[in-house]
């Protein structure tokens, strides 16, 4: 069987950026957005990600950068196994235009943490905190 690839596919090839991220979606979405290599297809941590997520034994935390807005702006809530940030500030003057910023995250919560006891915060450099212990036993 042929392929024929259109015309305006660059002449470098397939743009696997493009192409594999949407057959392969986030790992669990405990990490952040993946990138895939062609090589490869081993996700690679996304360097310009403003989040970190740590699981072990005292607890679950994520730390995201959310130094563009404000903690009116920011709404954390918990759905099923996943954590979800979604922060929104309306338009703002900036010069001669007006900008709006939107942003949606999600983080699966491992097993074994107490989602009852989820806790969150901004700290003073702009830094979304959110921790929940794991379940006593």
């Amino acid at each position: 069987m042929d392929f024929i690839l259109p015309a305006t596919l660059p002449a470098s090839g397939i743009p696997w950026e493009k192409v594999l991220p949407p057959l392969f979606p986030q790992l669990n979405g405990t990490y952040g957005q993946c990138t895939w290599t062609p090589k490869l297809l081993i996700p690679e941590t996304d360097h310009a990600s403003s989040a970190k997520v740590n699981c072990d034994h005292s607890g679950f935390t994520v730390h995201v950068d959310v130094k563009l807005f404000n903690p009116e702006d920011l709404m954390v809530k918990v759905s099923g196994d996943f954590v979800e940030v979604q922060g929104k500030h309306e338009e703002k003057k900036n010069g001669p235009g007006l900008i709006t910023r939107q942003f949606n995250r999600r983080y699966r919560i491992p097993e074994g943490v107490d989602t009852m006891a989820l806790e969150s915060a901004v700290s003073p450099d702009g830094i979304l905190i959110i921790s929940a212990p794991m379940l006593q036993t």
